[in-house]
């Protein structure tokens, strides 16, 4: 069975960081496309990290380069996401996903029962 959890969500301050962990089971992390999402109250589900996880490529939205770095440990089959300098529109509910191709920003049209997400973790940025 697949499975994705996420952990690592908290409250910070602006300008502070987190990281958040995604610990798959039931697959090999190596696979097409592991990537982290956002959603915020209100806005559209926004893809804002992705690596293709056989390569090592990966992709930012703008909002988030140069802050964010997501990376992978293959061998403990776990995916992470460095969020550093982060301000209080970073605030949402990140979800870590195995997708069949690496999206960045809304959209997302999705591979169906391809896909599939963990349960989310909140993020909440103040001021």
């Amino acid at each position: 069975q697949v499975q994705l959890v996420e952990s690592g969500g908290g409250s910070v301050q602006a300008g502070g960081s987190l990281r958040l962990s995604c610990s798959a089971s039931g697959f090999p992390l190596i696979r097409s496309c592991m990537a982290w999402f956002r959603q915020a109250p209100g806005k559209e589900r926004e893809g804002v990290a992705a690596i293709y996880t056989a390569g090592g490529k990966t992709y930012y939205a703008e909002s988030v380069k140069g802050r964010f770095t997501i990376s992978q440990d293959i061998a403990k089959n776990t995916l992470y996401l460095q969020m550093n300098s982060l301000k209080p529109e970073d605030t949402a509910t990140y979800y870590c996903a195995a997708v069949q191709i690496c999206f960045i920003g809304t959209g997302y049209p999705g591979s169906g029962p391809l896909d599939a997400w963990g349960q989310g973790t909140q993020v909440t940025v103040s001021s």
